[in-house]
């Protein structure tokens, strides 16, 4: 054999190794085509996007299987869904009853008139006597008394020493001697002007002794807040020597939500309850609602004014008021199917097919588990009552579009 003849038939054996190569490659592509598998597909033909736990929607799986987060099996996410369907977050009956969805028809009722907020015992600001010294003098005494001390009407405070007092009487008895009654009643009327009780006035005349000393007593019964008056102490005229509060009533400042501030109107009844005195109940009637609200707390301040025979409620006391309202006809859903975002309240509601979507609603009052729905609902309507947020969660997972107050009406 040549060598020609040899390199014919080397360079036909390596032609004859590639096109069986190539035959074999494209075999293999074909049979890998044919055995690799289709997309996933469910029942029905919808085609499957991923799985997922509906109490982690946010986490996606490529095959069915149990959830890694519960006990339960993974949802299919379908293709259809939110878009050739009616919009809406799809549950099967399997799936709602593991997650425990319940739904309550929204039905018209009313809510209780009363309602309970908290507040504590404070002194009646209206109830306050200030004792001044009406003349300059000097204080020559002062009785038993210290800031936060109870004290009776009419109980001594300090003995003042006047002497612009004692000039006065001195010339009044000197124009009484006169016996010309006009210039008598000016040199009286001189004397009141001063200050001078009616009481030291008609002494003076009595006894036609003149003395510029005077006792200061309590105007009101209450507490001692303020004690200035300390002996030797010189004064000057309007000085203050003590303040008192009065303690015949009290004011109880509770705080009232602001979503309840329709609720109260100045003048109504309230009935007051503290922890001091278990079993009792103390009557009295709102007579302020304060202009402003606490911005932390978003609350309102009642004052409610309560008549404290023997002292009892003492200021600083924790109490629990109840404010009462008129029962009107409301439309009302359980409080819990409420979700609020805290930019606006949401539902979720049953569509009738297995679907549920979310909408919004305006919340008024609330009270005995049962929230008041102003606005978004109609009656009858289904809303969930449990599982809402796992629906709502999926909602926002899946764009649903928040049905407005204005499509509701």
């Amino acid at each position: 054999m040549t060598d020609a003849t040899s390199a014919a038939r080397w360079r036909a054996g390596i032609l004859a190794a590639v096109l069986i190569a190539g035959g074999g490659g494209y075999w293999l592509g074909l049979s890998g085509q044919s055995d690799a598998p289709t997309e996933a597909t469910g029942s029905g033909g919808r085609k499957i996007l991923y799985y997922y736990d509906p109490m982690f929607p946010n986490q996606k799986f490529d095959k069915p299987g149990k959830s890694p987060f519960m006990d339960m099996q993974l949802e299919p996410k379908y293709a259809d869904e939110g878009s050739g369907a009616a919009p809406g977050v799809s549950v099967d009956p399997a799936a709602r009853q593991s997650l425990g969805i319940r739904v309550v028809a929204a039905e018209m009722g009313s809510i209780a008139a009363t309602f309970d907020v908290n507040g504590s015992i404070d002194f009646n600001q209206r109830d306050v006597a200030i004792v001044q010294a009406r003349s300059g003098g000097f204080v020559e005494r002062v009785y038993r008394l210290a800031p936060g001390d109870v004290i009776r009407a009419g109980a001594p405070i300090a003995d003042l020493q006047l002497p612009e007092w004692g000039s006065a009487q001195t010339e009044y008895l000197s124009v009484k001697k006169l016996r010309k009654p006009e210039l008598t009643a000016a040199a009286r009327q001189r004397l009141r002007l001063m200050g001078i009780p009616e009481g030291v006035i008609a002494e003076v005349d009595r006894t036609g002794r003149t003395g510029g000393k005077l006792t200061v007593r309590a105007p009101i019964g209450g507490v001692v807040q303020t004690l200035n008056a300390r002996v030797g102490v010189t004064l000057a005229t309007g000085q203050t020597l003590a303040e008192i509060s009065g303690l015949g009533t009290v004011w109880l400042n509770a705080a009232l939500p602001e979503a309840q501030a329709e609720l109260v109107k100045t003048g109504q009844r309230a009935t007051a309850t503290l922890t001091a005195f278990p079993g009792e109940s103390f009557a009295g009637r709102v007579i302020a609602i304060l202009p402003t609200a606490s911005a932390d707390s978003r609350t309102l301040t009642v004052r409610v004014e309560l008549a404290n025979r023997g002292g009892r409620l003492r200021p600083g006391m924790f109490a629990t008021v109840a404010l009462g309202g008129d029962a009107k006809p409301a439309l009302l859903v359980p409080s819990e199917a409420v979700i609020r975002t805290g930019t606006r309240n949401i539902v979720m509601l049953e569509k009738g097919d297995g679907r549920y979507h979310p909408a919004e609603v305006v919340a008024g009052r609330e009270g005995g588990g049962k929230t008041e729905i102003l606005q978004g609902l109609a009656p009858g309507e289904k809303v969930v009552a449990s599982g809402q947020f796992l629906l709502d969660s999926e909602a926002s997972l899946t764009g649903l579009t928040v049905r407005s107050l204005e499509s509701a009406q």
